[in-house]
């Protein structure tokens, strides 16, 4: 059983609730998974993205440090891509003055995922190839060690040891390996996939200053109730609007699972809804303990990064407790 468990957290909008309360969901699910025992609590990046509120990570992770205590708040991630290292640097930096020994640095290679966005922040896709080169520049600007411009130190953040992830998006899992950082992998449903990730990050592994040994967190969704049927609805909101998405080019709020299960949807609909609903870890806390089980098997994983999201918000929270008492946290 994997034992250290975490939450990342995209501030999905739900149908009836703007953006602005869905980032103040993901604050109060901080404090929720606080007093459940998570080991971190993480955001996401998303620009322009219809149904994601997400947009600037270190600013909400500021938020989620202030109204928590204990757990580690961080991103997953800052798409490097989209930044300057040194503003990133700074960033974290200042987050982790004010919040010291709590904050993590998640990155990540992906670039605006439509061409009006990214030209809108100024990149395209094959900035997303230089991001081994920027990761490098910004370890350089925490530990002082960059020397493409020696005049200029990232002010706060120089010195302070903040910890750094890499999401395995594309070549991440071979950066993060000849690096020496840890490795975030997803998603759960392509486990022979991540399984080959893992094995080739763990065979390349080079010890840094930043990491002695592998440290490899799977993310994926999981949900948990008193039966299986009620741990599928937590994930009806959520593969609805993968469908949706993918059939008219929007991503819509979150609707309630009742009134996605009584539409009348087209073949195309019904067959994208129906894979995005497969292969997810859900079911009663001892079905979801059998697989967690065999993750960490097959994985050797050392954390589980949880992603899950759904319209219900009790449903949600529930779900999350359930999770924690089932793992012993």
């Amino acid at each position: 059983m994997i034992r250290t468990l975490s939450i990342l957290d995209r501030s999905r909008t739900r149908e009836g609730y703007g953006a602005p309360q869905a980032l103040r969901d993901t604050v109060e699910l901080a404090r929720v998974a606080e007093e459940l025992g998570y080991h971190r609590f993480w955001v996401s990046e998303h620009h322009s993205v219809p149904g994601v509120a997400g947009s600037a990570p270190t600013v909400l992770a500021a938020a989620v440090a202030g109204a928590t205590r204990r757990i580690r708040v961080g991103t997953g991630g800052v798409m490097l891509p989209n930044h300057q290292p040194l503003v990133v640097a700074e960033q974290f930096g200042v987050l982790e003055a004010l919040f010291p020994g709590r904050i993590d640095m998640g990155l990540g290679r992906s670039v605006g995922f439509t061409n009006g966005i990214r030209r809108a922040l100024g990149r395209d896709t094959g900035d997303a190839d230089r991001f081994e080169e920027q990761l490098d520049e910004l370890l350089g600007w925490l530990d002082g060690s960059q020397q493409a411009h020696p005049e200029v130190h990232a002010r706060p953040a120089e010195g302070l040891r903040i910890p750094a992830y890499v999401l395995a998006t594309g070549e991440g899992a071979g950066i993060a390996a000849r690096a020496g950082l840890p490795l975030v992998v997803g998603d759960l449903r392509a486990r022979g996939r991540v399984i080959e990730v893992v094995g080739t990050y763990r065979e390349e592994f080079r010890p840094s200053a930043w990491g002695a040994e592998p440290y490899v967190v799977v993310s994926g969704t999981v949900a948990v109730a008193g039966t299986p049927e009620e741990a599928r609805r937590i994930l009806v909101p959520e593969a609805w609007s993968l469908a949706y998405s993918r059939t008219r080019g929007s991503f819509p709020p979150l609707r309630p699972a009742e009134e996605i299960e009584a539409l009348t949807m087209t073949p195309k609909e019904r067959e994208l809804y129906e894979g995005a609903l497969a292969g997810h870890i859900h079911g009663t806390g001892e079905q979801v303990a059998a697989e967690l089980a065999e993750v960490a098997g097959l994985t050797g994983a050392d954390e589980l990064l949880v992603t899950t999201s759904t319209y219900d918000r009790t449903a949600l929270l529930d779900s999350y407790r359930r999770l924690a008492r089932i793992t012993g946290l």
